[in-house]
Order: structure tokens, then C-alpha cells, then sequence
């Protein structure tokens, strides 16, 4: 039913998803290539995050202000095109400019996104449909790094980045043709200007003073999420140093884990009408978190497997419980300036997180300082799981 109704807008989306996991590895394959350097790989890493928390200080309000619809079909014509034009490169400079340019029109597609979902999508079906979406993800994440080796493998890592340039342009057609959900009217009443600006941050706020409850179970929540973030920036280094994994069993791993996580948007789609998004988020993360601490205290490979797969699958429920929750208290209208002015705090808070992981594991040693970090986020997901069900009733974003 959800399928049939909403096909367009999940193959839009999915090909999108698809597209990223082709490009991350591909782009990674031709830096190092380039370069022979993994200190220029790792720049990747911190180009990305670093173009979307400078971009966030203006889009959430350039977001709220122009149609969410167009923003996407633009954003995703401009990042196809500047993707197109990478494999022409031989400066490693040139390459993190349009990977700089690319992430800024990337954090604009997010927040419309889930915009256009809020309006679109019926409160009844939101959950159901965010499981489906959330499906679609992980066998994006399964098949992504393998469609972009066999590409890899038998043409060249050009003809993956080409790939991925080719399914931006799918995703904008795609996208163009959804019914339109825009007020137009109250576009053209809003103008952007420096003090609306200063003035959207303080509604933010604003609104966060007046939903407290919310407020607390967000940053609760954000702060868990940092810190997985974190721990799954030393999975590699983990897997092979600790686990004595080697190249192609993490490759394994990594596809087991997107089965997993394949397996519990499914079971995250059907179990929709049994349970609340509640239960979806304060199960999903606080076992989310569990299984993290497993998998970084233990010295045997099957128990990190087996832990891996299973992250996986109740990473799926927490997802879906989060996506529907936020679209059911953020207001619509709010949603931009709201994820962008989320995107400074805790953007910040991954990497000050990430770095003080890879310090500590420096010190002392990483299996040490993972396992204090995940048993904190354990109890910070109890909390969140706690605090969620003794907050009143959502209330229908508008």
C-alpha cells in the first residue's frame, strides 16, 4: 500500500541513498590513488562535515523561505554536475573544493527532505513509510560499496563516480515530478535578510523553551547518536587490530551489518500497527548502544560479528522511531532553521568527540576508551528511553 501510493518519492530517495554509498567509496579509491596519501582520504572526512556546519549558519533560513521541492531538484542538478567533473581532476585541492561545494548542496536536500515527507506523507503512514525509506538505506549500504567494486573492478573508479553523478540526475527528475506541497503565498511574504537571520535562531529557541520535554529528549538523543558516531570512525581499526580481521572479512562484516539492518527495516515496516514510535526509539537506541558496548569489550571475532549484525537491525527501529518523532513535533515551517542550527551544535560535538576518541585510544588504549565511551552512551539511552515516556502525547507538527 505504502509502495504503491508513495513509489515515486521512495525511488527517488533510494536511488539518491544508492548513489552516495557508490561515491564514498569510489571518491575514496581515486583520492588515494591520486595521492598515495591516507592523511588526504581522511581530509574527506572532515571537508564534508566542515561544509555542512559553515552552510548551516544561512540554509536552515534560505530553506524555510524558498520551495522545498525546487531546492531539492536543484540541489541534487548541482551536485551531479560537480561530481561529473571529478574524474577530470589531478589536483587533490580541486577535488576537496567540489566535495566542499557538494556537501553544501547536500545540506540543503536533507532538511527539504524531510520537509516534504512532513507535508506529504499522512501522520497515520509516517512511521510505515520511514521504515520503508529506512529499508531502502541499508541495502543502499549494502549495495553501494559492492555495486561501486564490481565497477570499479571491471571499468575504472571513473565510471563510479560517473555512476553516482547519474543517479543525482534520476533523483532531481524524479523529484520534479511529485506533487507539489508548497504555500506559496507564504513564501513570498518571508524575505531572507541578516536580522531575519538572528531572528530565525531565536525562534528556534524559542520553540525548544516552550517544548522542554522535547528539548531534553532531543539533545539526549543527539548526544547518544555523537558519540556512535565517534565509536564507528575506530570500527576498522578495531576490527583488524583487536579482531585480527583482514581486508576482506571486514568487507564481509560490513555487508553482514547491512543485512541486518536490511532485515530490521523490514521488521521495523510491519510492526508499524504494534508498536509505538516510542518503543521504536527508546528500544532501538538503548540496544543500539548495547550493542556497540559488546562489540568493542570483547576479543572474539564471532561475538563482534554477531554484535555488528545485530546494531544493525535495531538500528533500524531507532531511525524509524526518530525520523516520524521529529516530523510529528518539529512544525514544518520550523524544520529548516531547526536542523540547521542542529547541525552547528552537534556537528561540532561529533568532531570534538571524534577527536578526543582517537586521543584517548592514543594514551591509553582504544579498546579502553571505546568501551568507557559506549557504556556513558548506554546510560545516556536508558535516560533517553525513560524521559520519552514520561513526555505528554506528541502533537501533530503543522
Amino acid at each position: 500500500m505504502i509502495w504503491r501510493k508513495y513509489h515515486w518519492l521512495l525511488s527517488g530517495l533510494g536511488v539518491s541513498y544508492l548513489g552516495n554509498w557508490v561515491y564514498l567509496v569510489a571518491l575514496n579509491v581515486y583520492v588515494l590513488n591520486l595521492t598515495h596519501s591516507p592523511g588526504a582520504v581522511a581530509g574527506i572526512y572532515i571537508v564534508g562535515p566542515t561544509a555542512k556546519i559553515l552552510t548551516s549558519f544561512i540554509a536552515g533560513s534560505l530553506i524555510d523561505r524558498m520551495d522545498k521541492q525546487k531546492l531539492m531538484v536543484w540541489a541534487d542538478l548541482l551536485r551531479g554536475f560537480l561530481i561529473l567533473l571529478i574524474p577530470f581532476m589531478d589536483s587533490i585541492t580541486s577535488i576537496y573544493v567540489i566535495f566542499f561545494i557538494a556537501n553544501v548542496a547536500g545540506s540543503f536536500f536533507g532538511p527539504s527532505s524531510t520537509y516534504y515527507i512532513t507535508k506529504h506523507i499522512p501522520n497515520e503512514e509516517r512511521q510505515r513509510f520511514n521504515a520503508i525509506l529506512g529499508t531502502f538505506n541499508s541495502g543502499s549500504f549494502l549495495l553501494g560499496p559492492a555495486l561501486a567494486g564490481l565497477i570499479i573492478l571491471f571499468y575504472s573508479t571513473d565510471a563510479a563516480i560517473w555512476l553516482n553523478s547519474l543517479t543525482f540526475f534520476i533523483c532531481a527528475l524524479i523529484i520534479s515530478r511529485l506533487p507539489k506541497v508548497e504555500d506559496e503565498e507564504r513564501l513570498k511574504g518571508n524575505p531572507i535578510t541578516v536580522a531575519a537571520i538572528g531572528k530565525d535562531f531565536i525562534e528556534v529557541w524559542r520553540f525548544l523553551g516552550g517544548n522542554r520535554s522535547f528539548a531534553v529528549f532531543y539533545v539526549g538523543f543527539q548526544m547518544t547518536l555523537m558519540i556512535a558516531f565517534a565509536l564507528d570512525s575506530q570500527e576498522v581499526t578495531f576490527i583488524k587490530q583487536n579482531l585480527g580481521a583482514s581486508d576482506s572479512l571486514y568487507g564481509i562484516i560490513v555487508a553482514l551489518t547491512g543485512g541486518g539492518a536490511i532485515a530490521g527495516g523490514i521488521a521495523a515496516a510491519f510492526l508499524t500497527a504494534k508498536l509505538s514510535v516510542k518503543a521504536y526509539i527508546g528500544f532501538g537506541l538503548f540496544f543500539t548502544m548495547f550493542f556497540y558496548t559488546v562489540f568493542y569489550a570483547t576479543n572474539v571475532l564471532w561475538l563482534g560479528i554477531a554484535s555488528f549484525i545485530l546494531l544493525g537491525f535495531v538500528m533500524s527501529f531507532c531511525n524509524t522511531g526518530y525520523e516520524t518523532y521529529y516530523q510529528q513535533n518539529v512544525p514544518a515551517h520550523l524544520m529548516g532553521r531547526f536542523g540547521s542550527a542542529a547541525t552547528i551544535v552537534f556537528g561540532s560535538i561529533q568532531i570534538l568527540f571524534t577527536f578526543l576518541l582517537g586521543l584517548f585510544a592514543e594514551i591509553f588504549s582504544l579498546q579502553a576508551t571505546a568501551v568507557i565511551m559506549a557504556v556513558f552512551s548506554v546510560v545516556l539511552a536508558g535516560g533517553v528511553w525513560i524521559q520519552l515516556y514520561s513526555m505528554k502525547a506528541v502533537r501533530k507538527a503543522t
